[in-house]
């Protein structure tokens, strides 16, 4: 017989997957851009193309068409990467479609709109979200 008491055993079990839920220690933390502050030129974002910049995952879906979200996965609050192409967070495996929409879950909700424009070549924000529904506080 080990010689582990079955209380320590029980409760290891019981943290272990508390622990892999988490937030990963290096995920770095939510940023909020200013409202008009300009985040990258719109020729940085090709067409069927995302980047993240300052926290704000900019998008252009189809031609002239920008979007701004929260670069942080709604399902846990990790941080989002730009990873082939493709928009997905490394904690958990959520993938996200340029539109901010869940493409593979776990998350259900989609992206936090970030609104922006294009002003003289440049994409800015045009006003932050630090409201409700703000992935930083995820509610799943």
């Amino acid at each position: 017989m080990s010689d582990l008491p079955r209380r320590s055993v029980l409760i290891g079990a019981a943290v272990a997957p508390l622990a892999a839920c988490s937030k990963p220690a290096d995920a770095p933390a939510a940023s909020h851009p200013t409202a008009g502050q300009t985040l990258t030129a719109a020729a940085d974002v090709p067409v069927g193309a995302a980047t993240i910049v300052d926290g704000t995952l900019i998008t252009q879906p189809s031609a002239g068409v920008f979007k701004g979200f929260v670069a942080r996965c709604t399902h846990a609050g990790c941080a989002l990467t730009v990873k082939n192409g493709g928009i997905e967070c490394p904690c958990h495996g959520s993938k996200f479609t340029l539109d901010g929409t869940v493409d593979h879950g776990p998350a259900v909700d989609p992206l936090v709109e970030r609104p922006v424009t294009v002003t003289n070549g440049e994409i800015v924000v045009v006003t932050t979200n630090t409201g409700p529904g703000n992935p930083a506080e995820p509610t799943k």
